[in-house]
């Protein structure tokens, strides 16, 4: 009787993830925004048909879009209703996280990038990371570096037994 008073949890909040983006990008400090969404596309997101590999951010007149992003249609969609995949949906932020942006973009020279998008008390949320382009030599070096650092865990992990 108690376990059915329980309520069950997700198997995972995460709807996608840009893995792209930490190849291609320095991320820096990462912001929560909301979405404006269509009903197909919330359905779509809970079925997991999203693609968040070239997408980008950009500001325009004081608001944040998201563009490229792929949320493919289910088959079930209604009749009456003409999905557009690839179309800018606006983000919701705060007034004061968006001049933080504006500043970085403009001033400092930064990028925004869609990293993961993920599931927040039932509303759909995207976290976008200010970056910098990486040059090919530092995408070498962080290669490097994850190799020796998984050679190094197969070391340790055969001199323990």
């Amino acid at each position: 009787m108690a376990n059915a008073n329980k309520k069950k949890k997700s198997p995972g909040s995460t709807i996608a993830l840009n893995k792209k983006s930490r190849h291609d990008f320095d991320l820096g400090e990462r912001f929560e925004a909301g979405l404006v969404l269509e009903g197909w596309e919330v359905k779509s997101l809970r079925a997991g048909h999203i693609q968040l590999r070239d997408s980008y951010v950009l500001i325009k007149d004081g608001e944040a879009f998201l563009f490229g992003a792929m949320i493919t249609p289910l088959n079930t969609a209604s009749t009456h209703i003409h999905p557009e995949p690839q179309r800018n949906r606006k983000l919701l932020l705060h007034r004061d996280e968006l001049n933080k942006l504006i500043g970085a973009v403009e001033r400092k020279g930064f990028t925004l990038v869609p990293t993961a998008m993920f599931w927040k008390r039932g509303r759909a949320k995207l976290e976008i990371a200010m970056a910098k382009g990486k040059q090919s030599h530092d995408k070498r070096a962080t290669e490097k570096e994850q190799d020796w650092k998984r050679d190094k865990a197969r070391i340790l992990k055969g001199t323990r037994n």
